[in-house]
């Protein structure tokens, strides 16, 4: 009854988005009624010593955010390794010969419902190993274009009316239905290959205590066996993108030294925490990615730790949940998070319509976690504030590229 009732509430949602506010749950948009709040200094350690040299950052004070993260927000990814094979299922041309199309299944042992699939754009005739963007994407990879060259998705999807969806399963009228987020021909254009999955093939975006996805095959707990600090779905679609950024280490024709990692929504909190945890990501963008994300959480603005562990209980670990109204008492905030990802250059994106993500937040979310960088002499993590609602547009694309082809 859980799931049917989880499953309601999931299909009411726009394409990933959070659940609106209900009628009788008010939610604060009033930049007045903001509750007064301090936020933890990033440079200083969990005994009061503040962090004097770059020695210190690296050694004490950034593994001890990270262990704060895992613990109380995200939590712990499983260490153990797996033997997973990559198997090219697909290879053909693509936009008239322009575009090499590559599916490639990552499978992973001991997963029960299949394996990862890679959807690959690479700029054919390039004289040197492209620079990537990776990102995770919300109905398949068949939706991000119409090509029929490309698989359908057999996986579980969310029922959407109008996006060919049925009975959670793609059918044919759902290729291509989100490839307004997807200007493929664009970032070929600019020189970038494009590397996407389903999020879905990593782990299922619905309350099924775990059963399902990577979690089972890196032998995580369920039910009332699971520990206050075991990773949920944000966690596991995080390891995804490792993942394939395993893989891409080994493509002659991608270049895993510039992997720009992206993510939109709740993939964008994905993003920013696989940016955190994975060092070789070279480029971090977060687009619209809200609480648990790049805002604030102190600020309870908008979409708040207790609304989203409400509607969403597997994204997280189950110890976040005891910060539900008490948002002041989380011994890190979403600066740390993107601290984290110093020195490498962060961009985080945001629409002015998007009250629900609170983009105020997400802008002093940004420049909290500045001085991590100018400690470290890099740029500062960049802020930017378009005109619009919660989306992935051309105009927000045209920036991503842009700012890649500046810091890479």
């Amino acid at each position: 009854m859980r799931i049917v009732w989880y499953l309601l509430l999931l299909s009411l949602c726009p394409v990933g988005a959070g659940l609106s506010p209900a009628q009788d749950d008010p939610v604060n948009y009033d930049e007045a009624k903001v509750p007064t709040y301090d936020l933890p200094d990033p440079l200083v350690m969990e005994d009061g010593t503040r962090v004097e040299t770059p020695d210190q950052w690296y050694k004490h004070r950034r593994p001890e955010l990270v262990r704060l993260f895992e613990e109380h927000v995200y939590g712990r990814t499983p260490k153990q390794s797996l033997e997973i094979r990559a198997v090219v299922m697909n290879e053909c041309t693509a936009f008239a010969g322009r575009a090499l199309l590559r599916e490639v299944d990552l499978i992973v042992p001991r997963k029960p419902d299949g394996p990862i699939r890679l959807l690959i754009y690479s700029p054919v005739g390039a004289q040197n190993p492209s620079p990537a963007f990776l990102a995770l994407n919300f109905m398949g990879n068949h939706s991000i274009q119409p090509d029929t060259q490309i698989k359908l998705s057999t996986q579980w999807i969310r029922d959407r009316a109008g996006h060919g969806i049925e009975e959670n399963r793609a059918t044919e009228a759902s290729r291509g239905k989100l490839s307004s987020r997807w200007p493929v021909e664009q970032i070929l254009t600019r020189g970038y290959a494009l590397v996407t999955a389903y999020y879905g093939d990593i782990d299922p975006d619905f309350d099924d205590g775990f059963a399902n996805g990577v979690h089972p095959a890196l032998g995580s707990a369920s039910g009332a066996d699971r520990k206050p600090n075991e990773w949920g779905s944000i966690g596991a679609w995080a390891w995804g993108l490792s993942r394939a950024l395993d893989f891409l280490e080994g493509d002659a024709l991608l270049d895993a030294g510039r992997v720009a990692l992206l993510g939109h929504s709740r993939l964008g909190k994905t993003a920013l925490w696989a940016g955190a945890t994975d060092k070789r990501f070279a480029l971090v963008i977060s687009n619209n990615s809200g609480c648990g994300g790049a805002a604030l959480s102190r600020r309870c603005f908008g979409e708040t730790v207790a609304r989203i562990n409400h509607v969403f209980p597997h994204w997280f670990c189950e110890r976040f949940r005891a910060y539900n109204g008490r948002e002041s008492d989380l011994p890190v905030d979403q600066h740390q998070l993107i601290a984290l990802i110093a020195p490498r250059p962060v961009l985080i994106c945001s629409a002015e319509e998007d009250h629900w993500a609170d983009p105020q937040g997400e802008l002093l979310a940004t420049r909290a976690a500045a001085p991590v960088f100018r400690f470290l002499e890099a740029a500062p993590p960049v802020h930017r504030l378009r005109a619009g609602k919660h989306d992935v547009t051309a105009e927000d694309w045209t920036a991503y590229m842009d700012f890649a082809d500046r810091e890479l």
